[in-house]
This record gives structure tokens, sequence and C-alpha cells, in this order.
């Protein structure tokens, strides 16, 4: 029998949506660093109270009863902003580029929360879907959904040769192997004069059927920001993203993926092919951060190596912890603090990672779960005693 769409239960999550949406609305327009920082304590204040009277385990409760629900609320917060923004390049830039990095994150997320395949070159397979997308669109006449389609796919391919050494290693051994990969790719693009050397290289914007996405778009009178085509498409991408990862936890394939992740010896002695787990994670993780290089490389006309370095791959990683490892929704909420916060608080903005690595610490000390913790895998969705 089909549930029948219950209000009352379904309010938490939406009254929650559009207080987020009214605090980034107020953030982004903000201008001067005393109404930003005001804004931030008020907000940390604002959910410590919350907490406290049990409103944060109600939302929680109802964003998981109505999953599509709240989804269209993120989607409806998201062009709400974008429409507040129109007509200005700043804050629409910013928000296409939380949503890209939502999409990278994402990969992550299936890489590090469901198979547990340590991953610290998460800027470099975004870099190689910046550079595919450079070198494609300068140099073919490829249509530049192929072209896109393409970063996916190059950074997937060398991520599955790469996988082949971390399979030999564990723990903190494979780590290392990811971190020299992310180190030899910079230094590669560095050297590797016909990809531009240091200096990096330009880029023509995106272009889907003729709609030219750096086009600004005139209503009579009224003037949009070009911004605003970047974030409808990241928004579709990190939509898309976003489901794609919801149903593969949800899927048998989620299943294994987290049995890997628990004891890969188990696994084997039940006939589960560990290795065969983790090369689809890591293959598909990093055909999501190729995606969003490409696009993001479009959308900013120009990519250069000082982009992928480890310290941007940190970052990365910072995000999927923040917000919980192996919870969707809470990456979401870490990647719009942890690219906007920075952005908006200029004083801060030469220490970011001293910042995010603090974070990172107080989160593993304090609330190792995360922000927003996953919730143990419910293996009969529905079920009842």
């Amino acid at each position: 029998m089909k549930r029948l769409f219950d209000p009352a239960s379904a309010a938490p999550a939406l009254i929650s949506m559009a207080g987020v949406t009214l605090f980034a609305v107020l953030f982004l327009h903000a201008e001067s660093q005393s109404a930003i920082l005001g804004l931030c304590i008020g907000m940390a204040v604002a959910l410590f109270l919350l907490a406290r009277f049990g409103w944060n385990a109600l939302a929680t409760a109802s964003f998981a009863g109505h999953s599509r629900t709240a989804q269209a609320s993120v989607v409806a917060g998201v062009l709400v902003i974008a429409a507040v923004f129109y007509d200005q390049h700043f804050p629409l830039l910013m928000l296409a580029s939380v949503l890209l990095y939502i999409v990278v994150c994402l990969g992550l997320n299936i890489q590090f929360g469901y198979a547990g395949v340590v991953n610290f070159a998460g800027a470099a397979f975004f870099g190689i879907g910046c550079y595919t997308a450079a070198v494609l669109t300068n140099h073919t006449a490829l249509p530049h959904l192929l072209v896109v389609l393409a970063g996916g796919l190059m950074a997937a391919v060398i991520g599955s040769l790469l996988i082949l050494p971390v399979l030999r290693t564990y723990g903190h051994y494979a780590a290392l192997i990811t971190i020299a990969f992310g180190i030899l790719f910079r230094v590669f693009l560095e050297v590797n004069d016909a990809l531009g050397g240091p200096q990096g290289m330009k880029l023509p914007g995106m272009e889907i059927f003729g709609w030219k996405l750096n086009d600004g778009l005139v209503f009579g009178e009224t003037e949009i920001s070009f911004y605003a085509n970047y974030v409808l498409l990241a928004l579709a991408m990190a939509a898309v993203a976003f489901m794609l990862v919801r149903r593969l936890e949800r899927s048998w394939i989620g299943l294994a993926l987290d049995a890997v992740r628990l004891d890969e010896t188990a696994c084997a002695a039940f006939g589960i092919d560990v290795a065969r787990w983790k090369i689809t994670a890591f293959t598909l993780g990093n055909f999501l951060a190729g995606l969003a290089g490409a696009v993001y490389a479009m959308m900013t006309g120009f990519v250069a190596p000082n982009s992928f370095t480890f310290g941007d791959s940190l970052i990365l990683v910072s995000i999927v912890l923040l917000g919980g490892i192996g919870n969707p929704w809470g990456l979401t909420v870490a990647a719009a603090v942890v690219v906007m916060l920075p952005e908006k608080l200029q004083f801060i903005q030469e220490y970011r990672l001293l910042l995010y690595a603090g974070l990172v610490i107080l989160i593993l000390l304090f609330r190792p779960g995360g922000l927003m913790p996953r919730q143990v895998r419910d293996y009969l969705p529905g079920w009842k005693p």
C-alpha cells in the first residue's frame, strides 16, 4: 500500500530548509566582516538551542521519512538563492562552485564512506577532468557535453590504474600512494609545456546545443548573470549524483561495499570479491570528480597546476569528514561551510588550511561521526516487527 504524504511529519524538514535558505541569502548579501561574523555566531547559537530542545532529532527523522520532499526542498532553496542574486556574479559563482564540490565529495563518499578506500588525491582527479576539458575544447570540435563525459571517463580510467597498487597495500600505506599520485600529478602539469606548464591553459565557455552558458540572459532591461546558467547545470549534476549515491547505498551493491569496509577478511570468507568492489567504488568516485572538474574548468575559463595541490585534496577530505563519513546529506552542508566561509570572511582567507585542520581535529575529538553522522543501515526498508 502506498504511503500517503503527511504534512505534519514533513513540516520539520521543510521549515529547516526554509531557515537554511534564509540564512544563506543573508550570509551572501552581507558585506561587512562584522555582519558576516555576527551571522555565523547567531547561527551557531541557534543550532545549539535547537539541539537542546530536540529540534535536530525531529528534523533528522523528518528528512529520513520524506526523502523526496527533502530533496525537492533543497532544489527549491538553491533556486530561490539563485533568483535573489540573479544579476550578481560572485554569489552565483560561489553557489555553482559549492554544487560542483558536492559532486566531487559524493564521489569521495562512495570511496571513503561506503567501500573504505582512502583517497587523498581527490583534487588530482578533479584536475584530470579540468585538463581533459581544456585540451579537448582547444584542439577538437567535440561537443561540450561529450567533453564533460570524457573528463569523467579519463579520471575513471586513470583511477582504475592507480587502484592496482592501492589494492596491494592497507591503511596508511594505501593513503601514501594516493598522496604520492596527487603530488606527481601537479609536478607533471608544471613541467609539461604542452599543457601550459605553470601558467596553465585558457579554454572557452561551455556550449550545449547552441546555448552558450557564458552569455548572460537579457529580458527587457533585466540582465541575468551568466553564472546562473552554470548554477542550473551544476544543480542538475548534483541532484543526479545525489540520487545515484543514495540508490547505490540502498542497493545490494551498497551492502557489498559496506561489508568490504567493515571486514575484508569476513567478506573474502563468504565469497565477496573485495578487489572487485574496491575497484568499482574507486572508479565511480573518480568519474564523478572528473565530470565536475570538466564543468568547473569551462565555467572559470582557466586551469593551472596551483589549483590542484595536496592542500586542495585535504579540503575535499575535510568536507567528507566534517559532514559525516557515509552521509550524503552531511557533506552538502559541509561543502557550503568550507567553500563559502573563507570567501566571505577575508581575514581568515590565508589561514583557511589551518581552519580546516582545526575543524577536522575538533570533529574527530568531539564528534567522530561528523556534523550529521550516518545512521545504522536499514537492511529491510519498511519492515517492522
